[in-house]
This record gives structure tokens, sequence and C-alpha cells, in this order.
């Protein structure tokens, strides 16, 4: 098993490329299903749930070739899902990736059947897929579990009025794809505002489908007949952005962060602002100049616009070393502290109550033999690292390949003392 090791205590300084978008790129890759025509989709990211999503997508029946260099691992790819001959997300791949799910919306629109794991539970915590059964209930989807598959059915979709108990992601990327090909109009209420969704029916509307009020809380989806192909390239990971924003300010480097979305980072840049981060903001890029010692300040994850849960663990990271007492509160998964105690481990001064963390502010961390227990606390721990004094080893750090391109490699760009140990 592979594990990586750090020699902290070095400056951040350069600039490095924000690669494309993980949850934007999933859903996308996944939307191929609702037409027979090619899909060309551009800036995708060489991770491991991306490889699951070809692998998935390729059981399905649909073609995979890749375009351009074969000796670049990332990038471009070709989909086609004109010979579609099975219906089934299997539970070894869904139970690696809960995004598997998202195929059933397509599969029930399109061919009108699907068979989908149920994904289980998280480490972060339960993420019911109860709300995409709900919606696809409401347009008229007959669903079933049988030997723990959803086994879903319908002659055809029909638009319906869907109000969504908690503002989720995944429901409102699935109901909207399955939407796209209903008959009728479709409405989501208090529907996930993320920029992935933005992203999604921005990719939708260039196949032909009508979907309008995607970023609000009610979109409108009025169905068509059929979808064609697309091409498209997708947009840059603001949470791998933010995580190198993070590295910068607290080695107090100076990096410039290229293809970052300021638009879409909002709530994070903000706190960053108040903790006496100097930032310069430009159209697509973010310059950190990390002068001095950060401040702390109080933080809650919220919802889209909000400041985002999968940028808490690397703000953790900041608090730890800053100025002061931070109360970072979590309100969107209920067992998203796991990173807290290897942080403690690395010398940090932190104690939990319930869904807070009160974050003391430290002299300095130091390097210690940690465990990675899921995607963002394994970049915390990468953080963490850079700036401990003395050598970090990170194991378990398959799940940092889940969601970071080639971390390593770009922070060592930036001149980090930093090596995978191939296991």
């Amino acid at each position: 098993m592979d594990k990586i090791l750090i020699q902290g205590g070095r400056r951040l300084e350069g600039e490095v490329a924000v690669s494309g978008s993980k949850n934007a790129a999933l859903p996308i890759l996944i939307s191929a299903l609702l037409t027979a025509e090619p899909c060309y989709y551009q800036g995708i990211p060489d991770l491991v749930d991306i490889h699951t999503a070809l692998k998935l997508l390729s059981g399905l029946g649909v073609r995979v070739k890749k375009e351009g260099d074969p000796a670049v691992a990332v990038g471009h790819f070709m989909l086609q899902a004109d010979h579609v001959h099975k219906m089934e997300a299997p539970y070894d791949l869904v139970k690696t990736m809960r995004a598997s799910f998202l195929v059933m919306g397509p599969l029930l629109g399109r061919f009108g059947a699907a068979r989908v794991s149920t994904p289980g539970g998280c480490a972060i915590g339960a993420r019911p897929v109860n709300l995409h059964l709900k919606g696809l209930a409401e347009m008229g989807a007959s669903i079933d579990l049988v030997h723990g598959y959803m086994e879903a059915k319908a002659k055809r979709l029909r638009g319906a009025k869907i109000y969504l108990d908690l503002p989720s992601v995944g429901a409102t990327e699935n109901l909207m794809m399955a939407a796209s090909l209903a008959e009728g109009t479709t409405v989501i209420e208090n529907a996930a505002k993320e920029p992935e969704i933005e992203e999604l029916a921005t990719v939708l509307n260039k196949m032909g489908a009508k979907i309008h009020g995607a970023g609000s809380n009610i979109v409108k989806i009025e169905g068509v007949d059929e979808l064609h192909g697309v091409s498209h390239r997708v947009i840059p990971d603001r949470i791998e952005a933010g995580s190198f924003i993070v590295a910068a300010a607290l080695t107090r480097g100076d990096v410039r962060v290229l293809g970052a979305r300021p638009d879409h980072l909002d709530a994070f840049l903000l706190k960053l602002k108040e903790a006496g981060v100097a930032l310069t903001i430009g159209a697509d890029e973010i310059r950190v100049k990390g002068d001095g010692k950060a401040k702390s300040v109080d933080i809650t994850t919220l919802p889209y616009p909000g400041f985002p849960t999968d940028l808490q663990a690397q703000m953790m990271v900041l608090m730890s070393v800053s100025e002061g007492v931070s109360v970072i509160t979590e309100t969107i998964f209920e067992n998203r502290f796991m990173h807290a105690q290897e942080l403690v481990r690395m010398g940090a001064d932190i104690r939990l109550e319930g869904n807070r963390a009160i974050v003391k502010g430290v002299e300095g961390l130091s390097g210690a033999p940690v465990m990675a227990t899921d995607l963002r606390a394994s970049v915390s721990l990468v953080l963490a690292g850079l700036v401990a004094k003395g050598k970090t080893e990170i194991t378990r750090v398959y799940h940092l390949d889940r969601g970071y391109e080639h971390i390593e490699r770009k922070l060592s760009a930036l001149g980090a003392d930093i090596q995978r140990i191939k296991g």
C-alpha cells in the first residue's frame, strides 16, 4: 500500500494549475447515457473515482475512448452510449464510489429501467439516497428493493413537482438528468446550488435539454424526446484550488493558483481574508502571499454558497497554527472530524464537542506517522505535514488518489519535500 513522506518546513513558491473538477466530471460522464451520439469531454482529471466511473459505464455497454496523446494520462475522452446492453450498477463499484448511483436517473429516463446497488454508509456519515428515489417515484417510476439493489421501472417518466427535504447535490443531479427525457415539465424545489449543478445543466442544455434556474433553489426542466452529442471542457476543481491556497497560507509562501474560479469560492476566500491571509484575486487565478501567522476565525459549514464542508479539514489545519481560538461547526456530515485526532498526534490542540471542534492555535506542529480516513481528511494531513517540523508519514493514501490529481508532483514543483513510496 502506498504512503506519502513529507519533510516539513519548506516555503511553497511558484505556480500550480488546478485540475478539472472531480465532482463536476463524474455526473457529466454519466450524462453520456442520455444519448446514442458521441460525447467529447476535455479536462477530465486522472483520479481513481474517474476510472471507477469509466469502468462502470463500460460495463453498461458505453464505448469509452481516450482522445489525444496516449502518453498523457489525463484530459480528453469520447463516450458513446449507442449499444447499452446492461442496466445494472453493481455493488463492488457503488460501494467504492457513491456517485455510481447517478446512473439511475439517465437509465430510467432513456431506457425505462435501472438496477442499482444501494451504496450503504460512508466513513464521514450516512448519506441516504431516499431523496433520489422519492423524486423518481414522483415522476412515475416503480421502485423496489431486491437483494440490496434498487430496481426501478417506468414506461416513460413524467414531469412532476418535487421538493427536496435537503438540498442534495446528488439528488438534484440525478433528477435533472432523468427529467431531461421525461414527458412534461419537472420542477425541483430546494435544489442544490453548487457550481457543479450549473455545470451539469450547461452540458445537458448543450445536448438539447431545456433546463432553467440551475444554481438557484428552484430548477425547472422541460422534458424533450431525445438528446444529442456534446463537446465540453470541465470547470476547474474549486476544492483542489482551495487546498492549494491553504497550503500556501500555511507555509507562508507565495503561490499563484492558476485556473481557480474565485466566484466558486466566495465564502472560503472571505474567511481567509478575515484570517489575515493576503490574497490577490484575478478572473481565473488567485495569488496567495502568506506573510505572517493567520488569525483564528470561526467557521460553520453550510450548503453552497456557504462555507464548503469539503474545505473544513484543510481550514482546521490552518486554524491549528493560527493566533487565538477557532470554533469550527460541521453541519453537513455528522462524522467529519476524524482528521482531528490525527492532527492532535501532530501537536494540534483540538477539542471535539459534538459537531463542533474548538481549535486553539499552537506555535507549530511536529511530524508523525498518521493515517488518512477519508478524502478530505487525507489532504489535511498532507497540509499539516508541509508545515510540521520533521518527517510526516501518511498511510492509506488511496483516499487521496480519489480526488487529488498527482498532488505530490504539484507540491514538489512548488518546493515541498514530498514523495510517494510505492507499497
